[in-house]
């Protein structure tokens, strides 16, 4: 081997790869004088050479903090011996790219993974740090770092403090993001003034940090604890809190440890890592759309994991934790409870996960959970759940050959059977208006179509609609079906990821306003009440409208986008 490399790695295009140890030596001249010119000096060329992933950006809260979290890593890896580089990778907010703008975030997951692949790649890495909030970076940099298979550390950036408002009437009432879409829907309804509208626009986000509900963010910062890849409790944190500031400084000493051999965050990302993330997500209620995301990153590392597994891991596993907005519980309480190792705990008390497997502070599962226990309350043993299945629900049926999914938990007992008319709308801002419009009425049945991976393009979520929904006072009177996707924190009979899609020619192009769709949560189905020969004639003769968004990256993500049942990745033969 070669002077001034650690090993060959074979990324996903089976390029050899090399990291490098340090930057001494005659062939690393060129690179030290270029690093000179950006402060590095000889201090630092003699350590391995960190990659510093970070996703921070002054657009959104959940990011707005990072440069900090950034500097002091930086900092700890100098002092450590290492040579700290950082990067930075996009970071949209879902709440700020509502409607038009929606069409870019989950293609943006693709352009965060590219980016810091290649970047890492590209510097020669050792090691990388991945400093991350919010719902797309963070599976983002997972599928990078199952791409670079490097020793990997992720530091999440934090949660937002639960928020307040006073209402009208003197309550002063705790908020989190989610409720102020839902008070949308309330004041449209008139239950609350515009005055208590704007009090709760105040109140609810008070700072940065991610999110502070069961929504992707959450879900997925426990999911990538889950795996292993983080500090034990690193995912609830409060964003720059003490306990925050500690992990942050552990995590850059610990990644310097672990660049000369430590194991590649393939390592974790093994197909039984992922079924203890899957089990995770449906103990504690967590977003629809880490089924898109643990898909990809399964594809990206060989893990058979497919969808109808997300369903009969629910089966199995109990439903342990509902946190707001589909209870009054939050973040907070969850982290004080124990956060992700005490649920974790509870499930390996009744053997739901593989317990032998390696985390990243060289310790295994099995040792960071002894002595864990939930609190009784927030953490449900396992003797006493809240439900007997999980958080998701994968449905099937005419309508949904391809599979279906939703959130359970969040669905009120009412509605888990519905039949009802179908009225469909061929966009987010059509049913948004016949919503607002009080054209909506109790037992209908909302069907968005043209909102998939490709039909959108980019898989919209349909965040408000839903909250609103919710808000209006229809969420146990009206459904929801599309093959776009919702937001993590969405609750209510909705129904999302149909596959296959419309623009695709699944039978959800072929259905008309009227038409009777039946809904079985409980036997996993999804119909709509005509014949297989007039479902066929149909979409014979049925003719999708043009894309709504066209243009750039989006025209190689609608050419490229697989369906929402393999993860809604770019798929290149």
């Amino acid at each position: 081997m070669a002077r001034g490399t650690l090993r060959a790695e074979h990324g996903i295009s089976g390029g050899l790869i090399i990291a490098k140890r340090n930057l001494l030596g005659f062939e690393h001249t060129y690179a030290r004088s270029l690093y000179r010119a950006c402060g590095y000096g000889d201090g630092h060329f003699a350590g391995p050479l960190i990659g510093v992933v970070n996703s921070h950006s002054t657009a959104t809260p959940g990011h707005a903090h990072l440069s900090r979290v950034g500097r002091r890593v930086c900092e700890t890896i100098d002092a450590a011996g290492g040579m700290a580089i950082e990067f930075n990778v996009p970071a949209p907010c879902d709440g700020i790219a509502q409607g038009a703008g929606m069409h870019y975030i989950l293609p943006m997951r693709e352009i965060v993974a590219a980016g810091a692949e290649m970047a890492l790649k590209a510097h020669g890495c050792q090691a990388a740090v991945m400093i991350c909030s919010c719902d797309k970076i963070e599976p983002g940099m997972l599928m990078a770092a199952a791409r670079c298979d490097l020793p990997t550390i992720f530091i999440p950036g934090g949660t937002m403090p639960v928020g307040a408002a006073r209402l009208d009437d003197g309550e002063q009432v705790p908020l989190v993001a989610s409720d102020v879409k839902e008070a949308m829907g309330r004041c449209a309804r008139g239950e609350i003034s515009a005055r208590e509208l704007e009090a709760i626009e105040r109140g609810a986000c008070r700072s940065y940090g991610a999110c502070n509900m069961m929504g992707t963010a959450l879900t997925m910062a426990c999911l990538i604890e889950a795996l292993g890849l983080t500090l034990p409790g690193a995912a609830t944190l409060a964003a720059l809190s003490d306990e925050h500031l500690d992990v942050i400084e552990q995590s850059a000493r610990l990644i310097v440890a672990l660049a000369d051999g430590g194991p590649g965050a393939r390592s974790f990302c093994t197909h039984e890592g992922l079924r203890n993330a899957v089990r995770v997500g449906l103990a504690m209620g967590g977003s629809t759309n880490m089924v898109l995301h643990l898909l990809a990153l399964a594809a990206e590392v060989g893990s058979p994991l497919c969808l109808d597994d997300f369903d009969a891991l629910s089966r199995q596993t109990p439903l342990l934790s509902r946190l707001k907005p589909a209870s009054e519980r939050t973040v907070e309480d969850f982290h004080r409870a124990g956060g992700v190792r005490a649920l974790m705990a509870e499930l390996a008390r009744g053997q739901l996960l593989s317990a032998d497997l390696p985390v990243v502070d060289r310790e295994t599962l099995k040792s960071r959970l002894a002595g864990r226990h939930g609190d009784g309350e927030v953490i449900r043993p396992l003797t006493d759940p809240l439900s007997p299945e999980g958080g998701l629900a994968v449905l099937r049926g005419n309508l949904a050959p391809g599979g279906a999914v939703v959130k359970q938990s969040a669905v009120a007992e009412a509605m888990r059977r519905h039949s009802g008319p179908a009225r469909v709308c061929e966009s987010e801002e059509q049913v948004r208006d016949r919503l607002l419009g009080k054209a909506v009425v109790a037992g209908d049945v909302l069907c968005i179509r043209h909102e998939g991976p490709r039909g959108g393009p980019g898989m919209r979520e349909l965040s408000i609609p839903a909250a609103l929904l919710v808000g209006m006072g229809l969420g146990e009177s009206v459904a929801m079906v599309t093959d776009g996707r919702y937001s993590g924190a969405t609750r209510g009979p909705c129904i999302g990821h149909v596959c296959p899609e419309a623009a695709a020619g699944g039978p959800l192009a072929a259905v008309r306003e009227g038409d009777t769709i039946c809904i079985d949560i409980p036997s996993r189905e999804l119909n709509v009440d005509l014949t297989e020969r007039e479902l066929a004639h149909r979409l014979a003769s049925y003719e999708p409208p043009p894309p709504k968004a066209s243009g750039g990256f989006l025209d190689i993500y609608r050419a490229l986008a697989g369906g929402a049942d393999t993860g809604a990745r770019l798929e290149v033969s």
